[in-house]
């Protein structure tokens, strides 16, 4: 399992050589956003994602193409045949990239901001367990715990490849700080969900929380850098 972090605050004579390797239709949808500081942090996620996948495939990243599924998670697509599968989150300056082979993975990093760690948004998308667990923190640690519950869930969603068709409050996770990540309960029919996936928190900077989620056995380890 492998975690990279970047800046998407990139100088501009890197983003020009970023835009370079990005496809056609890339470069319109950067242009498409009305603030500049948007289009940038998007050419920077993408070109980067393509240098990385490009290093683990051999591959040109220009010549790399993406398929999606119907609920937008990307994957490589045809002619290049590969069982490396990778997720992306950004969130503020910082951007992560999760690869793996032959297991499906999600993340999700989130930039901490107390005015949204609320009561009303925790009982609007937590299970109602969850919110139970929400509710009995500490005043002090309740910030930390919505945002380890929000990227916990986001990450197990991403990786399930379904995007928010499948319900927040079906599911549950740890959020209590100093609790190690973890899927709790998911009512599904077999309840098999907490046997096939494992949950991780992701360290990567102050003022920020991440969260990784990984399908099948749990003999796997977690190796992250920096791109610099």
């Amino acid at each position: 399992m492998h975690i990279w972090r970047a800046s998407l605050l990139q100088p501009a004579d890197k983003l020009a050589s970023y835009s370079g390797i990005l496809t056609p239709d890339e470069r319109q949808r950067a242009d498409r956003f009305i603030f500049e500081r948007d289009r940038q942090r998007f050419i920077s996620a993408r070109a980067i994602l393509r240098l990385l996948l490009g290093r683990y495939l051999e591959q040109a990243p220009e010549k790399l193409r993406f398929s999606y599924s119907k609920y937008g998670k990307p994957a490589i697509s045809d002619p290049i045949e590969t069982d490396i599968r990778f997720n992306v989150s950004h969130s503020h300056e910082l951007v992560l990239y999760a690869f793996t082979r032959n297991r499906a993975v999600g993340v999700d990093v989130e930039h901490i901001n107390e005015d949204r760690a609320t009561q009303q948004i925790a009982e609007r998308f937590f299970s109602k367990k969850e919110v139970a667990v929400f509710r009995s923190v500490p005043s002090d640690k309740q910030t930390e715990a919505f945002f380890n519950c929000w990227t916990r869930k986001e990450a197990y969603i991403k990786g399930r490849g379904e995007g928010l068709s499948f319900p927040l409050d079906r599911f549950d996770v740890s959020l209590m700080p100093g609790s190690p990540a973890e899927l709790l309960d998911c009512r599904e029919p077999d309840n098999a969900q907490p046997q096939r996936w494992s949950l991780r928190e992701v360290a990567v900077k102050d003022g920020y929380a991440a969260a990784v989620a990984v399908e099948g056995d749990r003999n796997w380890t977690l190796s992250s850098w920096q791109w610099r």
